[in-house]
């Protein structure tokens, strides 16, 4: 999977992406991480990105000639990739989007905005909108970390574990993972519950899915 990221400080994303096991899924070439400065695009030799409001407003706006361009020049080298606006009115991020974009496999372009936003024309030159949430950020860039370590982390051989991300919290939608435990078996008085140790997989297995059943209550 190919994963080109547009924004205008790209700088942000080598310390999350290259670390743990996303580093692990880029270096078993199992994906890869492209990051497109919007700056590049810019207009004229101040290289300008945003301009003020139409009908007046704070602050300024993305303008649609670099960011439609930028998502141009990404989908010369994919031309079948998503294209992916990162915006608190797009539809919201949930596990079972992970998945389907883990299972599809398909390249993605993730477009990060800034400032008051984004020139509305720009949408009709993207596939999906997505919002991690309904809150406000600075930028698209930390929204698209979130989802690209969502998908990333659930493409097969990236997890080490072949059931890992089945039991997981929201693994089928909804449910929430039972509680797990390692040694010590007894940590300042709190012990491991005795289920745990005994070594029947029958109870265990009655166990895990009483106490997930629980926490979805």
């Amino acid at each position: 999977m190919k994963i080109q990221i547009i924004s205008l400080f790209p700088e942000m994303f080598k310390p999350v992406l290259e670390t743990s096991m996303l580093y692990k899924a880029k270096d078993k070439g199992l994906v890869e991480f492209v990051y497109i400065n919007l700056r590049d695009f810019g207009i004229g030799p101040r290289k300008q990105v945003d301009d003020i409001v139409y009908g007046g407003g704070d602050g300024m706006l993305l303008k649609p000639e670099p960011l439609v361009a930028a998502i141009e020049s990404a989908q010369k080298t994919s031309p079948k990739a998503k294209v992916i606006l990162m915006t608190p009115k797009g539809e919201k991020f949930k596990q079972s989007k992970a998945a389907a974009f883990a299972k599809a496999g398909d390249d993605l372009i993730f477009v990060c905005a800034r400032y008051e936003g984004y020139d509305e024309r720009i949408t009709k030159f993207v596939d999906e909108q997505i919002s991690i949430g309904d809150y406000i950020l600075t930028g698209g860039e930390l929204p698209a970390m979130a989802v690209i370590d969502a998908v990333v982390r659930l493409i097969p051989g990236v997890l080490g574990g072949k059931t890992s991300a089945e039991i997981e919290s929201f693994s089928d939608g909804e449910t929430l993972e039972y509680p797990q435990y390692t040694r010590p078996e007894n940590f300042r008085g709190m012990k491991v519950p005795s289920v745990l140790l005994s070594g029947n997989h029958a109870k265990i297995a009655v166990w895990r899915k009483e106490k997930s059943k629980k926490l979805n209550n």
